[in-house]
């Protein structure tokens, strides 16, 4: 009982209070999950749960559907073999790269390829990398789409080239690719570009090097057999131009009846191998490969380089300490 002191009529009034239940806290935390004289759950009842799973289930269902509608018109407007966007109008544009296997494995060697030719280890290290490089073409290549191609016969629409690794000349496994001696071989590649068609340089040019110049004024035939993308390479300067004797090329250009690249099942790119000849042991030499054609934008230096690609090459000749 609470006394009120106040007067009232000469006398003091007096008013009674209900004192409030104290809950404590884990009585607090239990109804919060499930309260009794509500019946609810975590303050909603059975109704209202219902009422929000009925909501939601018809929400996401809703929204996958539109997912759904969206997806299957993206996919209506792709294709399984060939790229929305080609050439000038793709990323990638109409101005393909040139690469060069074999690559170290280890990032930190980057382009350099550095062995000793009397370290059977090093030897076996970079045939083993040629050899995974060139798995595809050693694949069986018989039946199916393949053809045999030349330049007087161009393959049908959905045939691809056979590959004949035998025309590489002395870049086999069997003299270990050159990396048993000074001599060692690299492979060329140029990237892929849907629908490109090179435009190709039937006559040899005044920047052409003398050897190159010389293949296409002397050594191709024909008029067809002119239509290649031609190969170069050379010491990126003076020094490197003195440690190397010179480059032997199988065949030293890529053959116009692998273009255009149409992604027909099978396809494999044409290859080029280069013999590095005698290099001089014991210094690293930087070499840049350059295709030549109409539409290649050649740009060198190490920013921005295009139609080119520049490696290093060091052979060492004492045994390993």
């Amino acid at each position: 009982m609470v006394v009120d002191k106040s007067e009232d009529n000469g006398g003091f009034r007096e008013f009674q209070f209900q004192r409030i239940k104290q809950e404590t806290k884990w009585e607090t935390f239990r109804k919060a999950i499930y309260d009794p004289a509500t019946k609810s759950v975590l303050g909603r009842t059975g109704k209202s749960w219902g009422q929000l799973l009925v909501f939601y289930a018809i929400f996401y269902a809703v929204l996958a559907a539109l997912f759904a509608i969206c997806m299957q018109g993206l996919f209506a407007t792709l294709s399984d073999t060939e790229p929305r966007w080609t050439l000038d109008e793709s990323l990638i544009g109409t101005n393909p790269g040139l690469g060069f296997r074999p690559i170290s494995d280890k990032t930190e060697e980057g382009s350099l390829i550095w062995y000793n030719m009397t370290n059977q280890t090093d030897i076996n290290k970079w045939v083993k990398l040629v050899n995974k490089f060139l798995e595809p073409y050693n694949a069986t290549q018989t039946g199916q789409n393949y053809v045999n191609c030349d330049f007087e016969k161009q393959p049908a629409k959905g045939e691809v080239c056979f590959t004949d690794l035998s025309a590489l000349g002395n870049c086999n496994e069997e003299r270990a690719y050159g990396y048993n001696g000074s001599s060692p071989c690299i492979f060329l590649k140029l990237n892929r570009i849907y629908g490109w068609t090179p435009d190709y340089y039937t006559s040899s040019l005044e920047e052409m090097p003398d050897d190159l110049k010389y293949h296409i004024d002397n050594n191709t035939k024909t008029a067809a057999e002119k239509k290649q993308v031609w190969v170069s390479c050379q010491g990126v300067d003076d020094v490197d131009k003195e440690n190397v004797q010179g480059f032997r090329y199988w065949p030293q250009g890529f053959a116009s009846y692998y273009y255009p690249y149409k992604n027909y099942p099978n396809y494999l790119s044409p290859i080029i191998a280069v013999e590095v000849i005698k290099l001089t042991p014991n210094v690293i030499v930087s070499i840049e490969c350059r295709a030549w054609a109409r539409n290649i934008k050649y740009v060198g230096g190490t920013l921005n380089r295009a139609g080119s690609v520049q490696f290093e090459m060091q052979v060492d000749s004492a045994p390993p300490s």
